[in-house]
């Protein structure tokens, strides 16, 4: 089965993949760290990358053209992406698409930890990011990155441990294909 985890900066997208994969035995292709190695190769920040992204399409069409490939390739798969729901959507390929959330302090919270940034630049950080990547979205697909009515499960990650969240995705899924 081929599954989307989408969600906004430390939502707990990244985290969810792995486990859900270790569990599934399902390989897993996160894009937000091919993103990160693009904007390393060319020494530049997340949010100077997402800069130049917004006046290069060709950047995104790059990562979001992986998207399809790996998903038409693959009937079990996991992909982690801000935007693999829509994508997979808009070219009627099936998935289960999961959107995580969580209130913007506890995601500043955890990106902060796992960048050792203070929380004032992470929030400064994410709030680029996140506008860049919406403006972009917009831009070149038409798609609204607030829009979730393309996810069969929207869950909040806020007041849970990574072993929960894997445990309602896992029962949400099995629940799908039962029905």
């Amino acid at each position: 089965m081929r599954i989307t985890i989408s969600g906004p900066p430390g939502s707990g997208k990244t985290t969810a993949c792995r486990n859900l994969s270790a569990k599934l035995g399902v390989k897993a292709v996160v894009f937000g760290e091919f993103f990160r190695e693009l904007a390393r190769e060319r020494g530049m920040t997340l949010a100077e990358f997402g800069e130049l992204a917004e006046n290069d399409h060709t950047i995104d069409e790059r990562i979001d053209g992986m998207i399809l490939d790996i998903a038409r390739e693959n009937r079990d798969i996991i992909l982690e992406s801000r935007l693999s729901a829509h994508m997979l959507t808009k070219n009627n390929i099936p998935a289960f698409r999961i959107y995580l959330e969580a209130s913007p302090e506890v995601r500043m919270s955890r990106v902060g930890i796992r960048e050792g940034e203070s929380l004032e630049e992470v929030c400064r950080h994410t709030i680029e990011r996140q506008s860049s990547e919406a403006k972009r979205y917009k831009m070149y697909y038409d798609i609204d990155i607030e829009d979730k009515s393309v996810y069969d499960l929207i869950l909040n990650t806020e007041d849970m441990d990574p072993e929960q969240v894997v445990n309602r995705i896992l029962k949400d899924i099995e629940e799908s294909t039962c029905s």
